[in-house]
């Protein structure tokens, strides 16, 4: 069968979307999102002048506007989108979206579970922790790389080829690859440290950031682990918020908290056990943490998400 053309790709927009209603399911400001035909994506021509209202999903969404701007509410921080512009939300971040009269974008909405347990994953994850926003000006050295991965992305969906699902996981890991590697330009995140240096700590604070992803729930320390990096305390800190924009200890909070949300959708654990299991010294301190972060506590979350099942 002959591949279809990109012109008969964009006359066909929403034909593979034909399982998906519109209809938007909601539990609080929390939307479930429905992936096409049990797939790990949901990608799709949004041309509606509808605005969304404050809500939040457990999947990664990237908005990208091809006619007119679309205005963005996320993070408390109001961005208006031009067209060739690229919005990448994490996955429980709240955002409030507002369209133009007239106006068109791409949005992909491209579940994490995957590729998150992937060796090497735990870099990517301290990049977002809040929303990038990709454009020729912030992103000059990948933008054009990253923009054409999300064309191909969207023309892979909606081919729907045999292998659709693996060339958008492999090319989502390829866009990951891209910042991943654009964040670590040394010269950037380390410009008072010497050349012959500056690839050493990229490559340790991967490290790091790793050994964090594998023991969160143990008592780390900032002493233990600046000692184990081989660094002084203060001289750790200060390269470490260099590399992840967190403190030591804010970083751990965040980590652990997204554990505990994951934990928090399975009924079988209470949610004291949940809290030490993610490494928490007391409930406490957890709930104080946890609705800091997510925006309620525990216990709301769970109710939310009462009946999720996770692959």
């Amino acid at each position: 069968m002959a591949a279809k053309t990109n012109s008969e790709i964009s006359s066909n927009y929403n034909t593979i979307n034909i399982d998906y209603t519109g209809e938007r399911t909601l539990d609080g400001d929390e939307e479930k999102v429905e992936f096409y035909q049990n797939t790990s994506s949901r990608i799709w021509l949004n041309d509606l002048n509808v605005d969304f209202p404050a809500h939040w999903h457990q999947a990664l969404e990237i908005i990208m506007p091809v006619e007119n701007t679309y205005d963005v509410d996320v993070a408390g921080e109001l961005l208006r989108l031009e067209t060739g512009n690229i919005l990448i939300i994490p996955p429980g971040e709240i955002h409030t979206l507002t369209a133009p009269r007239e106006g068109k974008r791409f949005i992909f909405i491209m579940d994490l579970s995957m590729i998150s347990m992937l060796r090497g994953f735990a870099g990517i994850k301290a990049l977002m922790n809040h929303p990038i926003l990709i454009n020729r000006e912030s992103f000059p050295l990948i933008y054009d790389d990253i923009y054409q991965i999300l064309l191909q992305m969207r023309n892979e969906y909606f081919r729907n080829g045999e292998y659709t699902e693996l060339a958008i996981q492999a090319l989502l890991l390829n866009l990951f690859i891209k910042l991943g590697e654009n964040h670590n330009n040394a010269d950037a995140l380390f410009p008072n440290v010497r050349l012959n240096k500056q690839k050493e700590y990229v490559q340790r604070f991967n490290q790091i950031l790793e050994y964090i992803d594998e023991h969160y729930m143990e008592d780390i320390t900032l002493e233990d682990t600046a000692k184990a990096a081989g660094f002084s305390k203060y001289h750790f800190s200060r390269l470490f918020k260099q590399y992840t924009e967190f403190t030591f200890c804010d970083y751990l909070c965040f980590r652990r908290v997204k554990a505990a949300a994951e934990q928090l959708s399975e009924p079988d654990y209470s949610i004291t056990d949940i809290a030490m299991n993610s490494g928490f010294p007391s409930i406490s301190t957890f709930n104080r943490l946890f609705k800091q972060q997510m925006g309620c506590t525990p216990r709301e979350y769970r109710s939310k998400n009462a009946g999720k099942t996770r692959m």
